[in-house]
């Protein structure tokens, strides 16, 4: 689903690259979590694999992309297989959910009976049918979250990548949302997502990939979110939050 393969970033007057030789692979049906400080690649490993931007050197495959070669023309096709869900939820103002949610197949050229049934059932798997009508201003953090996700999967695409998808919300709110993201992973959907919040890290207990100043510096298949160097014992910060076993999302199979 994804290979870095010595990939190396470095932008324009920076001191120190982005990203500095990475080796990752993620295999379909996955849930990775990328952790690690403010600065240390995680987003960038995000824009990478969407081809927001270019690698400086090595070799990045997603979906069965080369993206290294990607003609420019061929990027919108890319972007049709990768769902993305970002921090601040990017929904448009003026737009009731439903309208959001069918926004991006519209864009597409969907047919319009292939959008009546596709955005109902994506709002169904976010648990927001009854919301269809409402407008982003009139949604709480959470939901507002949501719709975002809806939208990243109307189209059902294989990949869902979310950069900092809590980073706005409150601990409740957050929990709802990767209890969400795992029951879509259940069902099929690969997803990696870009966190700051130990306690969802360590609640699920899923692959953890750290980087630190742009080097993969652990890749642990059920890790918590960070490791004491001299112990290899959990940091302290973390909390443990019970979480229930994943349902499987309507609509998703594996």
């Amino acid at each position: 689903m994804i290979r870095f393969q010595l990939v190396a970033k470095t932008y324009p007057r920076s001191t120190r690259p982005a990203l500095d030789d990475v080796d990752l692979v993620v295999e379909p049906g996955e849930f990775v979590f990328l952790v690690g400080p403010s600065g240390s690649g995680k987003s960038t490993i995000v824009r990478l694999a969407l081809r927001e931007e270019g690698i400086t050197s090595g070799e990045l495959e997603v979906a069965g992309h080369d993206l290294r070669r990607i003609p420019r023309r061929r990027i919108p096709h890319l972007r049709r297989q990768v769902g993305t869900v970002f921090q601040d939820f990017r929904l448009l103002p003026d737009k009731t959910v439903e309208d959001n949610v069918a926004y991006v197949l519209h864009v597409l050229g969907t047919p319009p009976v292939e959008v009546r049934k596709a955005v109902p059932e994506a709002l169904e798997t976010v648990g927001l049918s009854d919301l269809a009508r409402r407008l982003p201003h009139q949604l709480s953090g959470g939901e507002q979250q949501r719709v975002a996700i809806a939208r990243a999967l109307v189209r059902r695409p294989p990949l869902l990548l979310a950069d900092e998808p809590t980073g706005n919300l409150d601990p409740d709110a957050s929990l709802e949302i990767v209890r969400l993201l795992e029951r879509i992973n259940a069902g099929g959907t690969t997803v990696v997502m870009a966190t700051h919040d130990d306690r969802i890290v360590d609640a699920l207990r899923r692959r953890v990939v750290q980087l630190d100043a742009g080097r993969i510096v652990r890749d642990e298949a059920t890790g918590g979110y960070l490791r004491a160097p001299e112990t290899g014992s959990p940091c302290a910060g973390g909390s443990a939050v019970a979480m229930p076993s994943p349902a499987p999302v309507e609509g998703h199979t594996r």
